[in-house]
């Protein structure tokens, strides 16, 4: 799974990308302060299996706080989009391109309305945030069409051999768009059963926006609620664009909260609406007052900063995935003695021997059974998995 995090320049983007990894992104209060992507590790949030069986897991990848597991997502920040980025505008085609392989889009906007459509700063509340919601969908559905109409008179000949949907699959087969999502769009834009080449150019437009709905679900990140014109756009966006989940975010009070807690000031769970002060004694006067803000006017009147909310809702809500544990009926923990070490983010519907194969190529290749560990009922290859999940792989020795 990638999330993709997107947006103009100076939205708090690499911030939000910051406080979710804590790896160093360049932040800078200038456009395209990132101009390669960076990469990096976020983590999603579920119940620890540790419960199941009151013991305390040793997490090889990820952490897990008071019950709390934290599994890693992969996570990509792309350089500041603009408007005109489909047609090179700011290099826009390379930053959407470093887009490809993303499975769900996280787009941060500036909710207190301060940066203008080319992310230029200007008066709090000078701009309409709405613009920039209608922006990206603008660019990504544009830059899908682009992709099509470039080589459309081959595209359309090759379809003669070959069904509509099929061709159109082979043709986004490096998008992550499966045949599925295809058959979907078609149907949403009402060209079911239209051979191409009677396609007209509203066509192409109308399927290029629905097969990006359907690949690049977009998760809206307002950000900087900690500024106060920030209040009213986010009740107002939330009204305006019903059909999207609009998240209320401060990337730089997460950031703050993880930084803290990192440096042992604070005990801190990523998603709670509260933190401890662990030394009240080692807090500098400014440290005290900042927290005191966040806690009073960030998680108090948001319940919460709205970071760990985003990356949850695109892995288990937009994606729809679930997190599965190996486990062994009589052993939890794996040959260096680490209690349920590894948690998986799995696509849904996964089965048995997709979990198997995930774990190690080895484990789906001698393959005999798995068994759930927590009813301790011995299941089949084909056996479809539940969220959480405790599974034991049973294979050839």
């Amino acid at each position: 799974m990638l999330v993709g995090i997107v947006g103009k320049p100076n939205v708090g983007k690499s911030t939000f990308f910051k406080a979710a990894t804590l790896a160093e992104a360049e932040i800078a209060n200038y456009p395209f302060t990132t101009i390669e992507p960076n990469e990096g590790v976020g983590f999603v949030r579920v119940d620890c299996a540790e419960k199941n069986f009151g013991v305390k897991c040793n997490p090889r990848q990820g952490f897990c706080i008071d019950g709390q597991r934290f599994v890693p997502a992969r996570l990509i920040d792309v350089a500041g989009l603009v408007p005109g980025a489909h047609a090179g505008k700011g290099l826009g085609n390379k930053f959407l391109s470093d887009l490809v392989q993303a499975d769900v889009l996280i787009h941060v906007i500036d909710a207190s309305g301060s940066t203008d459509e080319n992310g230029k700063v200007v008066e709090q509340g000078s701009y309409d945030p709405a613009n920039d919601i209608k922006f990206i969908e603008t660019e990504l559905d544009n830059w899908f069409a682009g992709l099509l109409k470039e080589n459309w008179s081959k595209f359309v000949r090759h379809s003669l051999t070959l069904a509509a949907d099929k061709a159109l699959h082979e043709q986004f087969s490096g998008f992550k768009v499966t045949l599925d999502q295809i058959v979907k769009a078609l149907k949403l834009a009402k060209l079911e059963g239209k051979k191409l080449m009677d396609w007209q150019d509203s066509d192409v437009s109308n399927f290029a926006s629905a097969v990006r709905k359907m690949s690049k679900p977009v998760i809206i990140a307002a950000n900087k609620i900690d500024l106060p014109t920030a209040k009213k756009n986010v009740e107002q966006l939330k009204k305006e664009f019903s059909d999207y989940l609009v998240v209320a975010c401060s990337a730089e009070s997460e950031l703050a909260l993880r930084e803290a807690a990192k440096n042992n000031l604070i005990k801190y769970i990523p998603g709670d609406s509260d933190f401890q002060i662990l030394d009240t004694k080692k807090l500098t006067e400014k440290q005290t007052k900042a927290l005191e803000f966040i806690k009073n006017k960030i998680l108090n009147e948001w319940s919460g900063t709205g970071v760990q909310k985003c990356l949850n809702a695109a892995a288990l809500d937009f994606l729809q995935h679930i997190v599965v544990f190996p486990g062994g009926v009589s052993k939890l923990e794996d040959a260096h003695g680490n209690v349920l070490p590894d948690a998986f983010l799995l696509p849904p519907h996964s089965t048995a021997f997709d979990f198997a194969n995930k774990i190690h190529s080895d484990f789906a290749k001698n393959f005999v059974a798995a068994i759930d560990v927590k009813t301790k009922r011995r299941v089949g290859k084909e056996h479809e998995l539940k969220h959480l999940d405790v599974i034991e792989i049973m294979t050839r020795k």
